[in-house]
């Protein structure tokens, strides 16, 4: 008994091995291409945030503009392999799994990828051309803006991972009531505390300026609405089907 279980741990090690060395070939073989790619991924990036005002953003040392185009490779080549990456350790997975854990599993996978997504390109195509405008609004006759081509994409990431991290609430607060952790009717009667601790995230997440926390706080309340109206809903369903398990057993005991 001792050796079949064993001989298990041994074949999953194995298992969780070789799907460990895929995704790093994947990596490996994909790598070269996003580092041919990367140069006009950062000009793309660049264009972007700088929106339609013509402002430049300077570099201060020699490798500074070469180590920005790896991270955008590392990045850029986790982005591409990622798909692939998923379906193997979904492969690993999902053999252990019962087929309602299977689609609940897959379901919050995709809705998590697929918001987070949703925050970080939000952040680079409507948040950072706004943050930049609003630093060149300082600019005077005698006060010059000057943009650290590091500063400002490091500032991007940052917040685009921010960005991905808050616009999880929808999954958030059906989580929070379908485990039974705090009611659809408490949480609905705390939206007041719910605005405070939402406009102190986002305060921390993004620069000290009032417009860019809103641009987070906004969808970021949205979308809390939006879990709250499928916890709802969820809720409803719940009830519907404890009903007619009632009505069942009274019909039985009938």
């Amino acid at each position: 008994m001792v050796d079949n279980k064993d001989e298990s741990l041994i074949s999953h090690l194995e298992a969780l091995r070789e799907t460990l060395l895929k995704c790093l070939i994947s990596l490996c073989i994909v790598i070269p291409f996003t580092l041919w790619l990367s140069p006009y991924a950062l000009n793309f990036l660049v264009k972007v945030i700088a929106g339609s005002d013509k402002v430049s953003f300077n570099f201060f040392s020699p490798m500074e503009v070469f180590m920005l185009q790896l991270k955008a490779a590392l990045l850029l080549d986790v982005i591409v392999c990622f798909p692939y990456m998923a379906k193997k350790i979904w492969d690993f997975i999902l053999p252990a799994l019962y087929d309602n854990e299977k689609k609940f599993i897959k379901t919050v996978v995709f809705a998590s990828t697929f918001l987070f997504l949703l925050g970080a390109c939000f952040c680079i195509f409507v948040i950072m051309p706004i943050v930049v405008k609003f630093g060149l609004s300082f600019a005077g006759e005698n006060i010059t803006p000057v943009f650290g081509l590091s500063n400002i994409i490091n500032l991007t990431l940052v917040m685009a991972a921010s960005f991905g991290a808050m616009f999880q609430m929808p999954l958030i607060t059906i989580a929070l009531v379908k485990s039974g952790v705090i009611s659809y009717e408490s949480l609905s009667d705390k939206r007041p505390y719910v605005i405070v601790i939402i406009l102190i995230l986002a305060a921390i997440f993004t620069p000290p300026d009032v417009i860019s926390q809103l641009m987070l706080g906004t969808p970021t309340y949205l979308l809390f609405e939006a879990g709250l109206l499928l916890a709802r809903k969820y809720k409803n369903q719940e009830k519907c089907l404890t009903d007619e398990n009632y009505q069942e057993v009274e019909q039985n005991n009938e």
